[in-house]
């Protein structure tokens, strides 16, 4: 019995050693081959493409995806020009349209030998593009070409894929490590408030009783200039009454004017000195000032009062028939377009202030980061002393409220000051933690990423320095990083794969 079992393994071992001998030569380079992964960049547009490795006489298909660098998203239609140049000669073909949305599946075949350069000119209705990809080479033996193709392509112990196809559906991108200037950056919280020129305070001009105008007038309701706000009635009234002040007015005017008219007649005469004339003159002009200023704010009994300027109702601070006194608080009207964003910082940053340039805000309630340049402010100043109920320095930044940030709510601050030290940096959102330690998506190819450990420093709200794990000019997911960390985790498909079928 075990003569037989050894027979037959013998048997079997001779017929699994003579098909691996008779295997075709080609079927077995076939196996082991690479596809090119190239990828370059213009201002418009990102490439990449798998390719073929490129041989004298051989055709050579080339599978390209395209995505607009504004938000990662495929080419739907146009039409692409590649061109393989090596010197003075060159090869191209042109595609009309898209082989599938965002693809566009090339073939050409390489005429002289060398290392040239692929052109993609890219035409769709909204741009026109060309984007270079250097440094191609042209084999004269297919074993060199596939040889390098396997040398070049990218591979990491702690990889993951993520396609094109993928990340076209859904909110992706990817940036540029920076090397850049990164000071000390103080992080405080800080006031919206309304700027000096922004708010108006309406006042009674008189004292009396406040009649609004309906029930319109409320918090939050917009207003234009001019638009009557509210009247103040003071008929009823023993003491201090409008309407007879008006009466008066309006009698004394009347009285004035006719008693200047008659003496200005009589000075021609020489009747009445030209002293008694100027007094007369004197008393008319008092007379008609305070004629006018209550002919302007007196209707139907009653002072109207108008709204300064154009914004909105911030605040109503007495009720509808509320009696008032002359310089009364009534209402705030404000515009809400200038504002004043004021920060408190520890005494221990006073020396760090005299060189701050820049500043972010996160705003609380949905975590949006907006520079001071993006909200069109500056720095207004800073505080030179702490107050005895207020040991903090505060700082004060003028913006325009271009984002509908709110008067009185508060905001995550992030003060940058200057400085010529250089640090590595990339945005807060393609940081992700996992268990304490920290981790970025390096990009090898547009298609496979690495994750990376790296060592955080300070952040200015929106960018944060990497002290270690990452160089300048590296590029990382800076959108969808998550995304890319759960298809690391369902590991369901292969880094070689390719899409050149």
């Amino acid at each position: 019995m075990n003569k037989i079992v050894y027979v037959l393994a013998l048997l079997l071992a001779v017929v699994i050693t003579a098909c691996k001998q008779s295997q075709p030569q080609g079927e077995e380079e076939h196996a082991h081959e690479e596809n090119l992964q190239l990828t370059s960049y213009s201002n418009d547009f990102e490439v990449y493409a798998e390719a073929k490795p490129f041989v004298v006489g051989k055709e050579s298909s080339i599978l390209a995806h395209f995505s607009y660098l504004s938000n990662f998203k495929p080419i739907t239609e146009g039409s692409i020009t590649i061109s393989l140049i090596v010197g003075t000669n060159g090869v191209r073909q042109t595609l009309e349209k898209p082989t599938r949305t965002g693809i566009y599946s090339f073939a050409l075949k390489p005429e002289v030998a060398g290392t040239g350069k692929l052109v993609f000119d890219i035409q769709t209705p909204d741009k026109k593009s060309q984007i270079v990809v250097p440094g191609i080479k042209v084999y004269t033996d297919v074993h060199d070409a596939q040889h390098e193709a396997a040398d070049a392509v990218a591979s990491s112990s702690n990889g993951v894929v993520f396609t094109k196809e993928q990340s076209w559906k859904v909110d992706f991108a990817t940036e540029p490590s920076r090397k850049e200037p990164f000071g000390q950056v103080i992080k405080t919280m800080a006031q919206v408030l309304p700027s000096q020129g922004d708010e108006r305070i309406v006042t009674a001009k008189t004292s009396g009783i406040v009649s609004f105008s309906g029930n319109e007038i409320v918090n939050g309701k917009p207003v234009t200039a001019n638009q009557n706000l509210f009247t103040i009635e003071s008929g009823d009234m023993a003491e201090n009454n409008l309407g007879v002040r008006y009466k008066e007015a309006v009698s004394g005017y009347n009285r004035a004017k006719a008693e200047y008219e008659r003496k200005r007649n009589l000075t021609a005469d020489k009747i009445v000195s030209e002293s008694d004339l100027l007094k007369s003159k004197a008393e008319f002009e008092t007379a008609e000032a305070v004629y006018n200023n209550l002919r302007k704010n007196f209707v139907s009994g009653r002072q109207s009062v108008s709204a300064p300027i154009s914004g909105f109702v911030k605040q109503v601070l007495v009720r509808n028939g509320e009696y008032v006194e002359a310089g009364q608080l009534v209402v705030t009207v404000s515009q809400n377009k200038d504002l004043l964003i004021k920060a408190n910082v520890q005494p221990r940053f006073y020396a760090s202030l005299s060189g701050m340039n820049d500043a972010n805000f996160r705003v609380m309630n949905n975590g949006q980061v907006y520079s001071l340049e993006a909200l069109g402010g500056k720095v207004l100043s800073y505080g030179k002393s702490a107050e005895v109920n207020n040991p903090l320095i505060p700082v004060l930044f003028q913006v325009n409220n271009t984002v509908e940030l709110i008067p009185g709510t508060f905001v995550e601050t992030y003060i940058k000051t200057q400085t010529t030290q250089q640090a590595v940096t990339v945005p807060n959102v393609s940081i992700v933690e996992e268990m304490g330690n920290y981790f970025v998506y390096v990009q090898l190819t547009p298609e496979y990423f690495e994750k990376r450990l790296v060592k955080t420093g300070v952040s200015d709200g929106k960018r944060t320095e990497i002290k270690e794990g990452l160089s300048g000019n590296e590029r990382v997911v800076s959108t969808g990083a998550i995304l890319v960390k759960l298809a690391q985790a369902s590991g369901a498909l292969d880094a070689h794969s390719g899409h050149v079928h």
